[in-house]
């Protein structure tokens, strides 16, 4: 088991490299390894594309992604969890987990007496946003935005249809946001923002392969060709900054690997661990924080070692936080509260679920959050033009 280098080779160290050279000051972190502030200095613009789901192997593993594969700078580590709403908040802000605080799809907010799913910022049951309640999202959270980090004009190019959700728009700070509708439409919408004068940053997602890999597997067909159309956007998007003086960043939040029925664990079919819980789980399939009910650790703690040992990993929170599993530095005030009284940190291909009354349920096959080669490792691209 390998942890995230946040000592020079983590994607915090990337964004501490790019705050550095965007005219920011100096970061908490240090600068990635791969990428020193000086090399980023010296270009009038940066673009970083994040693609969601693209690990390291699985990237070298497919030659006929050739235009990104040519353009491999090396590899780098997510953040734990690797998984979007921790890694993308880490992009979003230049923090790791210790500092921002949100670990996993699904959180209990102690302030708001709930478990929310953080991106879509509703209670895990559903109903209406954060905003829609009357609830301040950013002052919620706390962030300082990236662009707020950084002494250059800032874009943020996100797909239409999350673009203006609660949890973008508390990130946003002085960048513009740009929606786009499709794949040509984001290359579109970027090539606009490089023929632009003066020097700035691009931040760009695209979230489809990290989509596919859940609903197909990232190894299936569908996802393998979708790769292709996006080594071919890359090659377009260097057509089309030729000669702009920009260096493009290509890399990921995390990566996947794919899950079949075995590897499924249901909490319904395990009542007596169930009963030892005050909540649901929260975090991911792959790393479940459980919140226990009142002296039941010893319960919990047995059950895991004799039913589900070949398949978790126990934890207590506070070793996972004074052995760096989050960053470094002192932690997000929250941050304890957020990890709950145990963390399950799932083996091989496991991974655990549960479900609240009337949840609809659905099986995903690729999977991220745990701390394999595949979800932990991403890959830096880059090319100056």
């Amino acid at each position: 088991m390998q942890l995230p280098d946040y000592r020079g080779g983590s994607i915090v160290n990337l964004m501490a490299s790019l705050q550095a050279g965007l005219d920011g000051p100096e970061h908490a972190y240090a600068p990635l390894r791969l990428l020193s502030p000086d090399g980023i200095a010296g270009h009038r613009q940066v673009l970083l594309w994040v693609i969601d789901g693209l690990g390291l192997d699985y990237l070298r593993a497919h030659p006929q992604a050739a235009c990104l594969n040519s353009h491999l700078l090396g590899g780098m580590t997510s953040v734990y969890p690797p998984t979007t709403a921790s890694a993308v908040t880490t992009f979003l802000t230049g923090q790791a987990p210790q500092q921002h605080g949100l670990t996993g799809w699904h959180m209990y907010f102690r302030e708001l007496g709930s478990v929310l799913a953080v991106l879509p910022g509703t209670a895990r049951y559903g109903g209406v946003s954060l905003a829609q309640a009357g609830i301040d999202v950013a002052a919620l959270l706390g962030h300082v935005p990236f662009a707020d980090r950084i002494g250059v004009d800032a874009y943020s190019v996100t797909p239409a249809y999350i673009a203006e959700s609660d949890f973008n728009l508390s990130h946003l700070g002085r960048a513009q946001l740009l929606g786009y509708r499709d794949l040509p439409d984001m290359l579109s919408v970027i090539a606009g923002l490089l023929r632009r004068d003066g020097r700035k940053f691009i931040y760009a997602y695209w979230p489809e392969l990290d989509s596919i890999g859940h609903r197909e597997g990232i190894h299936s067909d569908p996802a393998v060709t979708h790769l292709a159309a996006l080594d071919r956007a890359f090659e377009s998007l260097l057509e089309q900054a030729r000669g702009t003086d920009t260096l493009l960043l290509v890399c990921a939040d995390h990566g996947q690997r794919d899950t079949t029925d075995g590897d499924r664990i249901d909490l319904a079919d395990h009542p007596r661990l169930a009963d030892t819980l005050a909540l649901p789980l929260c975090g991911e399939p792959r790393s479940a924080y459980c919140y226990l009910r009142p002296c039941r650790e010893e319960q919990f703690d047995a059950y895991i070692s004799r039913e589900l040992g070949g398949a978790a990993h126990v934890y207590p929170p506070q070793t996972l936080i004074d052995s760096g599993w989050f960053g470094l530095g002192e932690a997000h005030p929250q941050l304890h509260r957020r990890i709950g009284d145990r963390v399950l940190l799932m083996q091989e291909n496991f991974i655990i679920r549960d479900w609240l009354a009337q949840e609809k349920r659905y099986d995903i096959i690729g999977v991220h959050g745990g701390l394999s080669r595949d979800e932990l490792h991403v890959p830096l691209v880059v090319a100056a033009v």
